[in-house]
């Protein structure tokens, strides 16, 4: 039987920062199988998920693609 979760540690490629993400262990097979990450565990956030697809964090992904400021700023 496998466990309910699974503890993956990745690295952020751009600070180098770690990070531990608990993810569903059936989410975390299916998406290394061919699945969307997003319909294979969609408890984890999307920075979460963002940093298992691209090794970016959301700190360096904040720095790369800041919010647009509104016209009326």
């Amino acid at each position: 039987m496998l466990p309910e979760t699974t503890t993956i540690s990745a690295a952020c490629r751009h600070c180098g920062t770690l990070h531990d993400i608990d993810a569903p262990t059936r989410g975390w097979i299916d998406w290394q199988e061919g699945e969307l990450i997003q319909v294979a565990m969609p408890t984890l956030t999307s920075g979460e998920r963002e940093l298992l697809i691209s090794g970016t964090c959301d700190t360096c992904w904040d720095k790369m693609f800041p919010p647009e400021n509104d016209e009326n700023d």
